[in-house]
């Protein structure tokens, strides 16, 4: 199927091509045997026999990328495909696809691209697929100064790898990037958020506008301050 170009196929064709590799992926992770993927796809256990040994000889070369409309171009050795899917469904699964290409690279010497190892994984049902952005979404422009719109957002992680939850309490300046404040809390808490804005215009002074995850729903709080300058700490009320 590589070097193939899909965008000749028909719709249903490309749907199928989708099918069959998320069947394959799902019983290479182990999530399915090999007869019952025969069973969903379609074909007999002696086909699909022929098949995994295929993939055992030659590679696994079935990934299709739907928006670059054609399959990957390289053939991947099938005990690495299981590998990577079995690291991340026993060791990696709190692991957003970034950390964890990071992690097969520093650590398990897979040198895989990050669009292949995303693909992989959200075929294997491990991760879930991004909802599809229609082409009006543009990038939101930055302020154009500092203090104009801060960033501020608790993520809860297993950051030491083991059985420990924290949460990671970060502030950054939307103009620059700058991180004005980074703590591990036990739990993101009023207390813990607000001695982080406290840090923060003790450091920094006035901003602005405040831009946080209030229960995974974006709010943007307005403040009634002085103009965006690192001028001396003042008192911020929500407008």
């Amino acid at each position: 199927m590589s070097g193939v170009d899909m965008k000749h196929y028909s719709e249903a064709a490309v749907e199928r091509t989708m099918k069959i590799q998320e069947v394959i992926l799902r019983a290479v992770a182990k999530k399915m045997t090999w007869v019952q993927a025969a069973e969903v796809i379609g074909i007999t256990d002696r086909q699909m026999r022929r098949w995994k040994g295929r993939y055992e000889r030659y590679g696994y070369d079935g990934l299709f990328d739907r928006r670059r409309g054609q399959p990957s171009p390289r053939r991947v050795p099938l005990d690495t495909v299981e590998k990577v899917l079995g690291l991340y469904r026993e060791r990696y699964f709190d692991l957003n696809v970034r950390h964890f290409h990071e992690k097969l690279q520093e650590e398990h010497d897979v040198h895989l691209s990050y669009v292949w190892v995303k693909l992989a994984l959200q075929g294997a049902g491990l991760v879930a697929k991004g909802r599809k952005r229609g082409v009006h979404r543009k990038r939101r422009p930055r302020r154009p100064l500092p203090g104009m719109l801060l960033h501020m957002d608790g993520s809860p992680h297993r950051w030491f790898q083991d059985e420990r939850w924290y949460d990671l309490i970060a502030v950054l300046d939307d103009a620059t990037s700058e991180i004005y404040y980074a703590q591990l809390v036990e739990e993101e808490s009023t207390r813990t958020v607000l001695a982080a804005l406290r840090e923060v215009v003790e450091q920094q002074g006035c901003f602005c506008a405040l831009y946080s995850d209030d229960d995974r729903r974006p709010t943007r709080h307005r403040l009634r301050t002085r103009p965006p300058y690192r001028s001396r700490p003042g008192v911020l009320a929500l407008a």
